[in-house]
């Protein structure tokens, strides 16, 4: 199995000597071709911190992070750029799109920014779009949309480039349930037919429980781990439910 992301001791520390404090320390993991990890923990656990260190929106203190065999702790500013662009798709909970654009044209720009030859990009906005299911919006601006429909949009830009991983921060946080019930579902479709490798960030246990494996944060260091392995949703889910327990949060804020 191709292993797409490797973290190897990673620590980062805010502030100076006399006010330090150490948001993520000494994590490692990898994550292999084709998983769907989700991360889980607390307000403050260090979570969000993690995922902007693996996303070059934030740099490592210490340690390193491959990503498809490349050390992007190593990288120059300009080379980082580069290779977000190439290697890294985005998934934000307030989806990002350009309110100018149609659908078309938000998924479109992705691989303009690229400079994929022009005779590709209409077969793969196309192809996406049918695999995402939102052929039907394609021609329409973000306020025509749905907040579900807007979210898929945002998902088919960050998978229409062919990203070696695509990073979700709380997808489904602006959505309400049947949308993030269908944009999960999409996750699932992109993670099967796909191959799409995806790491989510999520403190919501029914979205974490469409992961394959689940890493618990708790006071930056990985506090546990949950395979799903041949677990139907439902008892992945009431496992996910256990270890939030443990870790001392509360039910209502994650259900």
């Amino acid at each position: 199995m191709q292993t797409i992301l490797t973290v190897s001791n990673i620590e980062k520390y805010y502030g100076n000597k006399g006010n330090m404090t150490k948001a993520v320390d000494n994590i490692s993991f990898e994550v292999d071709k084709g998983e769907f990890i989700g991360i889980m923990g607390a307000s403050g656990s260090g979570k969000t911190t993690l995922l902007n260190c693996i996303s070059t929106i934030d740099s490592a203190t210490a340690g390193h992070i491959f990503i498809d065999g490349m050390d992007i702790t190593q990288l120059n500013s300009k080379k980082l750029s580069k290779f977000r662009r190439e290697q890294l798709g985005f998934i934000f909970q307030d989806f990002n799109l350009l309110d100018t654009l149609t659908a078309y044209e938000n998924i479109a720009l992705a691989l303009t920014i690229i400079k994929t030859p022009a005779g590709e990009i209409d077969v793969r906005v196309r192809h996406v779009a049918k695999e995402l299911e939102i052929e039907d919006v394609l021609k329409k601006y973000p306020y025509q949309m749905s907040g579900g429909q807007k979210q898929r949009v945002a998902c088919a830009r960050a998978i229409v480039t062919g990203p070696a991983l695509i990073l979700a921060d709380e997808p489904t946080g602006a959505l309400d349930s049947k949308s993030s019930r269908m944009l999960l579902e999409s996750f699932e479709k992109l993670n099967n037919n796909l191959s799409a490798t995806i790491l989510m960030v999520t403190h919501d246990a029914f979205t974490a429980s469409y992961c394959h494996r689940i890493l618990f944060i708790k006071d930056g260091k990985v506090f546990n781990e949950l395979v799903r392995g041949e677990d139907t949703r439902k008892q992945f889910f009431n496992k996910i439910i256990e270890v939030v327990t443990l870790l001392g949060g509360d039910n209502s804020n994650v259900l």
